[in-house]
């Protein structure tokens, strides 16, 4: 019997009654617990990272001159959407539940952090068009999830009738 403190619907169901997607389902939460491990390393090293390249800027001259400043943001900036991704996953593994909203905001971050770095002489007015579509349909899929996450007071297709 599944446990009624979960909700919503599982992923990957562990106590699935066909014995080979209980394994497979068995294998995939391994996975997930390996992606986890892995992502620490990845943030470990990230901090490690921007933590020596801050050191750098900070004792060669000329000390720490602003354009130096961009790509240590952008380390910052990786180190917590590194952070983002360990919160999905970990996320998945406490409730076998896709984190959508989650996600949604760690792509947020993600492509926020390249507009920050960016260097606009790299790229055509196109190129950036199609950054602010991806920024656009972003915030406005964000802003849905978010509304359907508010409760039952605001509902898909609550403004008319099909």
């Amino acid at each position: 019997m599944m446990s009624s403190h979960r909700q919503g619907h599982e992923e990957f169901p562990i106590e699935s009654k066909d014995p080979v997607l209980r394994v497979l389902h068995w294998i995939m939460r391994g996975a997930a617990y390996v992606l986890a491990i892995a992502m620490v390393g990845v943030i470990v090293e990230g901090v490690i990272s921007v933590i020596y390249e801050l050191y750098r800027s900070l004792v060669t001259k000329p000390f720490f001159l602003v354009p130096d400043i961009v790509p240590i943001f952008g380390g910052f900036l990786a180190v917590l959407i590194a952070f983002e991704i360990f919160a999905n996953i970990t996320l998945y593994i406490r409730s076998d539940v896709f984190p959508v909203k989650l996600v949604i905001a760690t792509a947020l971050m993600a492509i926020s952090r390249k507009i920050i770095v960016v260097d606009m002489g790299e790229y055509s007015a196109l190129d950036l068009l199609g950054v602010a579509a991806v920024v656009i349909a972003l915030g406005a899929t964000y802003w849905m999830v978010s509304r359907v996450d508010q409760g039952p007071g605001i509902r898909a297709g609550s403004r008319g009738k099909c």
